[in-house]
């Protein structure tokens, strides 16, 4: 059977070497070799060709080169009398399909040949930092690439709701016929974006390398693997087979046994099925094409077929061996980290609460063993079935929790949960806490049976299953009565202020001990972060509380006490107990960590961090950069490049990624003078901290700093920069030099 594979794939692979080739002359003819190609907002050029080969596609001429190390992997297709032990040239062919493949696409965005809806097509390295959370703290255990199409648009939908329930990110690209999954997904109203975990590249078959590009970037970003040669492709090929858990499905539909397979899984398929196979990624079909099931570069079999559409979901996830956690929730609608992101539009509504239509929040409180009946859930005022559809209803949801091990301080911790937690369920749009949240519930979820009980199941349902280490019983209330929900509203005010009061007037000296987070290690092995009471962990989602609450959770998990020890370095925040710990945890790559200075042996960086904090020596000064600004900053670089450079667990002196609310902090590059030292950063980062932002300059008494702060408004340049800085007299020009 690999001979028949073999032949398909290598066949494939000269037909994309053909086409790329054709194309390539054709730009070239057009626009001579210094012609500038590119992928939109990548520090990575083109990234599948510079993990495999190390060259660094700039242009036209440089995509020659790829081009030419491609045709050096081709062999001869195989006789059909030559048996085949070995797969060797097949996966040859499989890596100078991908290098191909890469090249058509990119020189489609050089032809101006963008996406169309329902296609993306490239994904940014901004998104792929954005989904790095998602993927180091299990909400996202694996990836699918679906090439083709299916029977039914039906069992489209049943497989992408599969998926999601089960959280796994699904890739779409390719068609059998003319028709894709992802146009029979449109078809039926789902929406495909990351957010809800389905991401549909392009219609041709060549559009599937943005879904390996994209765990080549895993490799280079999160695992701080330099590519540059055989040895780097190897190490970025064995990091995906075990980190990155994605699998291949080759879909076809209407085959028939007597029908020839050809026409539904083709060459290029298998050609593209041969390139994943190279990454650890096994395929698994629904149509009954040759099989290789012996172990070898994938973890257990390369190729299973003739999988039934019911089956082939739960096939997958066996053949990749992935480990799945999957609750079942006594709700009428699907439930997964794949619907997340999903929204409820206007004309999908059926009902709403809160944003400005109406009163709404949100509490949790801990109650004594006595007091909390577990599984309790209470409605008081009318549910949504006996409100007229489009309408807004004030609400209050309070839950109570009671556990031995539970403590006051981890109330705020489970509190902000419940977002993640109603954002989840299919056909329930959730934005916001505390006293702001917006919900909305559809009109498809309605009629599946979905109300407000159902709300109450999932909160106890997780809650029990995230927390049940602190918490033992759970109990929910929920009100729609407008009055009622207005008296609570008072109260629950009074608690989130004593809240922020106890929190923000914590301080490092405080305490003797600070947390580790080690959560992003499945994808930066060297990578550690120690978060302090006044500075959060890089990625913004997990404060000094949060990582407490984590260890209470489990003793054994990625977040861990430790001391910090004598301070040998006051100023930069260098604790001897805290380098032990790091030199320990960095598998022995980190020696000294500071935790107030971007100049002296600054924390590491995984790649998931919300903002770069970056030196500007001409200035004297720090520029700050969040992921969603896409445009060049004033040294040149974007924040695509700049990450680049920085993540995968090393340090950086005068680069730094950190959380939005670490900026705020009285302990944010204190060993450089703090938040003086920010020149620079966009407008709408700006706008976003303003309210902490100017919070904090009263009590440093810079009340008018903010705007000597510029942005993209006011520079473009570091030339412009300085005269800006002149102009307002930015205190950074009068501060002691920074390097």
């Amino acid at each position: 059977m690999s001979r028949i594979i073999s032949q398909a794939a290598i066949r494939g692979a000269h037909t994309y070497y053909t086409q790329a080739e054709q194309d390539l002359q054709q730009a070239l003819a057009t626009h001579g070799p210094e012609k500038e190609l590119a992928f939109p907002n990548t520090a990575y050029y083109l990234p599948l060709i510079l993990a495999m080969t190390g060259i660094e596609v700039k242009n036209l001429g440089d995509a020659q080169k790829a081009l030419e190390m491609a045709k050096s992997l081709l062999r001869s297709v195989p006789a059909d009398n030559l048996w085949l032990p070995y797969l060797g040239d097949t996966l040859d062919a499989g890596i100078a399909t991908l290098i191909c493949q890469e090249i058509i696409e990119a020189l489609k965005y050089l032809a101006g040949i963008l996406p169309e809806e329902p296609w993306l097509g490239f994904t940014n390295d901004a998104i792929l930092r954005t989904q790095g959370i998602k993927l180091v703290d299990g909400r996202m255990p694996g990836f699918a690439a679906c090439v083709g199409v299916l029977p039914t648009n039906e069992q489209a939908v049943e497989l992408a709701r599969a998926f999601q329930e089960r959280n796994i990110l699904v890739f779409m690209a390719s068609n059998t016929k003319g028709h894709s999954m992802a146009e029979q997904l449109a078809e039926e109203g789902v929406e495909m974006n990351w957010d809800t975990f389905l991401v549909p590249y392009g219609k041709d078959t060549s559009a599937a390398v943005h879904s390996l590009n994209f765990a080549a970037r895993a490799a280079m970003t999160f695992g701080g693997v330099k590519p540059g040669d055989l040895e780097a492709a190897r190490k970025i090929l064995l990091y995906n087979k075990e980190r990155v858990q994605a699998f291949v499905l080759a879909l076809g539909a209407d085959f028939e046994p007597e029908q020839d397979s050809g026409q539904l899984i083709t060459d290029e398929k298998y050609a593209t099925a041969a390139g994943a196979i190279n990454f650890g990624f096994p395929t698994v079909s629904n149509v009954a094409i040759p099989q290789i099931l012996p172990r070898g570069i994938c973890t257990y079999e390369h190729v299973v077929s003739g999988i039934p559409m019911d089956r082939i979901v739960n096939k997958a996830v066996e053949v990749r061996g992935l480990k799945l956690k999957i609750t079942e929730i006594p709700i009428p609608v699907p439930y997964g980290a794949g619907f997340e992101g999903e929204r409820v539009r206007k004309e999908q509504m059926h009902l709403q609460f809160g944003g400005k239509y109406s009163d709404a929040f949100e509490l949790l409180r801990g109650r004594p063993m006595n007091e909390v009946e577990d599984g309790k859930i209470e409605l008081f005022g009318p549910d949504i079935d006996e409100i007229e559809e489009g309408s807004a209803l004030p609400m209050a949801v309070i839950v109570e929790v009671a556990g031995r091990n539970f403590k006051e301080d981890f109330e705020s911790v489970l509190e902000r949960r419940i977002h993640h937690f109603i954002s989840c369920i299919c056909g329930v749009f959730h934005m916001g806490q505390r006293d702001i949240p917006w919900i909305r519930i559809s009109k498809d979820a309605f009629q599946k049976g979905f109300r407000l009980r159902h709300y109450g199941e999932v909160l106890v349902a997780k809650f029990h299953e995230e927390f049940s280490a602190i918490v033992d019983k759970i109990q929910v209330k929920i009100y729609t009565e407008e009055a009622k929900v207005a008296e609570l509203l008072k109260k629950a005010k009074e608690v989130y202020y004593q809240r922020d009061e106890r929190i923000m007037g914590m301080k490092d000296e405080d305490v003797d001990t600070f947390y580790s987070c080690i959560l992003c290690q499945s994808y930066a092995p060297d990578h550690v972060c120690i978060v302090t009471p006044q500075r959060l962990g890089l990625c913004g989602a997990y404060t000094w509380f949060d990582c407490a609450a984590s260890f209470e959770m489990d003793t054994h998990g990625p977040n861990r006490p430790v001391k910090k020890g004598q301070c040998s370095d006051p100023v930069n925040g260098i604790f001897l107990g805290i380098n032990e710990y790091v030199l320990q945890a960095s598998n022995g790559n980190l020696e000294q960590v500071s935790m107030y200075s971007i100049m002296v042996e600054p924390q590491t960086s995984c790649g998931c961090f919300e903002v770069i904090a970056a030196l500007i020596p001409e200035t004297n000064g720090i520029m700050l950069v969040d992921r969603d600004f896409q445009d060049i900053t004033p040294i040149g670089m974007g924040f695509s490049t700049m990450a680049g450079e920085i993540g995968g667990g090393i340090q950086t002196p005068g680069f730094l990624g950190i959380g939005k609310l670490y900026i705020t902090s009285e302990k944010f590059i204190s060993a450089e003078g703090g938040i003086k030292r920010v020149v620079w950063m966009p407008q709408q980062l700006k706008e976003e901290i303003q309210e902490r932002l100017n919070k904090r300059l009263e009590e440093i008494g810079e009340p008018e700093f903010l705007d000597k702060i510029a942005t993209e408004k006011d520079a473009t340049t570091t030339e412009e920069l300085l005269e800006f800085m002149e102009k307002v007299g930015h205190p950074a020009l009068e501060m002691e030099p920074i390097v």
